[in-house]
């Protein structure tokens, strides 16, 4: 009887031990929300559902605490205005190509240099996809465009509302306060200025080419170089390049496994479980010091992308794979490629300028 009480209490001892570990929540934490965010997805089964899982990984995988309410909520209105921007472009100035191409110069360099300035990475990223996914939309289908606006929409803000969800369910067992941020730069920059035009000027035409000729195939290709693109030195393009790339590989490698799992035991409660084991399992490597660390955040989501995707009746999921590879390879060679060329031919500063720099 003593020694069953013993272990009892040894059980007992290490599951408050687990809670009390940051690292061991956030894990749990991870899984859980994500978790949820399946079963909430394709219990519901709405247009783009798979997005409500994607978003709240995205936000579980980073090493903070709950995000307060003023924060959650502006995120939210965040996504409204991008999209809503993103509308503006696909319903009003697509009619006109000239306004158009001008307009659509104008915005990509106004974001690259609020984000140069230290503004708000969701707001960009957000704005960015916005306007150039719902371009090519409604390049074919107005209808189209507003739906899956606002549809991204809901499920951005359902997202949030997950992540809150998953914090009060889990809390962090001490306060940790936010990383602390430079904040926002008010006034000119000019070496903000630079980048940003630098990055439009890469962009512009690829997103120009991909509207002209409704080329659809390479959506991806022309998000994924304005994502490379954030910060134009070619190391860091090429270097973001190369952990999509890499993260993708590795996602294809747990998705094919994961896809051929649920084809054996096609049941949604199997889905959920397996997805929960999945999750956390990478939750222990995206918060290990390993150094594969840093690709498994971005490779649960490609995981999620590429199982959704092959769900169809004719989806190939190695098609998929090979197809999803194929254009970030492109994104990358195109970034890398036109870095070199604009740094080429890139006014150099004057040596008066850098003399007084290193003064």
């Amino acid at each position: 009887m003593s020694t069953e009480l013993a272990g009892t209490a040894s059980v007992s001892e290490r599951w408050r031990a687990l809670f009390q570990d940051q690292t061991s929540v956030r894990i749990i934490r991870f899984a859980v929300g994500v978790t949820l965010a399946v079963a909430l997805a394709y219990g519901v089964n709405r247009p783009l559902s798979f997005l409500l899982p994607v978003l709240t990984s995205f936000i579980l995988s980073l090493p903070i605490p709950m995000p307060s309410l003023v924060a959650g909520l502006r995120n939210m209105l965040f996504t409204l205005i991008a999209f809503g921007l993103g509308l503006v472009f696909a319903l009003f100035f697509l009619q006109f190509p000239v306004v158009y191409m001008v307009m659509l110069g104008t915005i990509l360099f106004h974001l690259y240099y609020y984000l140069n300035r230290g503004g708000s990475l969701w707001f960009t990223l957000m704005s960015m996809i916005a306007i150039l996914l719902l371009s090519m939309l409604g390049n074919s289908h107005e209808g189209l465009a507003i739906d899956v606006s606002l549809n991204f929409i809901g499920l951005s803000w359902m997202a949030m509302i997950m992540i809150w969800v998953s914090y009060l369910l889990i809390p962090d067992p001490v306060f940790t306060p936010f990383p602390k941020n430079p904040g926002f730069q008010p006034g000119y920059s000019q070496p903000a200025a630079e980048a940003a035009l630098k990055s439009t000027i890469v962009i512009l035409p690829l997103a120009g080419l991909c509207m002209t000729f409704s080329m659809t195939d390479l959506i991806l290709v022309m998000i994924f170089s304005a994502l490379f693109i954030l910060k134009p030195e070619l190391g860091e393009g090429k270097a973001a390049g190369m952990k999509s790339l890499i993260s993708t590989l590795l996602g294809g490698v747990y998705a094919w496994l994961f896809y051929w799992l649920i084809v054996a035991v096609p049941e949604y409660h199997f889905y959920l479980a397996l997805t929960f084991f999945t999750t956390l399992y990478f939750g222990r490597q995206i918060f290990s010091d390993k150094p594969l660390a840093k690709y498994y955040g971005s490779a649960l989501i490609a995981l999620l992308i590429l199982v959704n995707g092959s769900m169809g009746g004719d989806a190939d999921f190695h098609e998929k794979l090979a197809m999803r590879i194929i254009l970030i390879t492109l994104a990358v060679i195109y970034v890398v490629v036109a870095l070199r060329l604009l740094d080429k031919f890139w006014p150099a500063k004057p040596l008066n300028n850098c003399a007084t720099e290193q003064l």
